[in-house]
């Protein structure tokens, strides 16, 4: 399927009512596809699956759409999203340990690569704190560095083990055995893909 169609399906998906802070509705969407703005018509989608929960298919189409396109950041996005359809979405807001007090002294990708541990309250059988992994997604930022703050979405390597989260807990991040910054959590949401058995 070549990317027209593939942003052409999406568009179909996004119910015509919703729009952006900036009312951006379905209908801009339509209009730079006529005159082939792929990657604006792109951007624009990604922006409405922001306002309004959308189906699973919204976003592989979309990542797939932008693979096509070799948008990286866009699928890595699109599939970002996919996860937390399937999963949930957890937002919180993070801050790194300054240079002086962390192993890390350089910024890393926001991008999703970093995938830490975290302190988020489970315990061993014999009562000693476990560590569970999930990858870092940095919001409105590329690369988050010692001492910086920024929202981030989080997408656990066991989700079932981070269902007990809730708004304005406290989790602590870390990159080897010492904390590495801590997060409030802002908001914690059930999947909305419904499960394949």
């Amino acid at each position: 399927m070549d990317v027209p169609k593939l942003l052409e399906a999406a568009s179909l998906l996004v119910p015509e009512e919703i729009a952006t802070e900036n009312d951006i509705t379905i209908n801009d969407v339509w209009d730079y596809l006529t005159h082939d703005e792929w990657e604006v018509a792109l951007g624009l989608l990604e922006e409405l699956g922001d306002v309004h929960p959308l189906p699973l298919s919204f976003w592989e189409t979309l990542a797939t759409a932008a693979e096509h396109m070799q948008l990286k950041n866009s699928a890595a996005w699109c599939h970002w999203r996919c996860y937390e359809t399937r999963n949930g979405i957890i937002r919180a807001d993070l801050t790194l340990r300054p240079a002086s007090e962390s192993r890390r002294q350089i910024p890393f990708s926001g991008a999703g690569v970093l995938r830490p541990m975290w302190n988020i309250g489970n315990r061993t059988p014999t009562g000693e704190p476990t560590l569970n992994i999930a990858a870092l997604w940095v919001e409105s930022t590329p690369f988050l560095g010692p001492g910086e703050r920024a929202s981030v979405r989080l997408a656990p390597l066991d989700p079932s083990q981070w269902r007990h989260l809730q708004s304005g807990q406290t989790i602590a991040m870390h990159e080897d055995r010492t904390v590495a910054g801590t997060a409030v959590v802002l908001e914690v949401h059930a999947p909305t893909a419904t499960p394949t058995t």
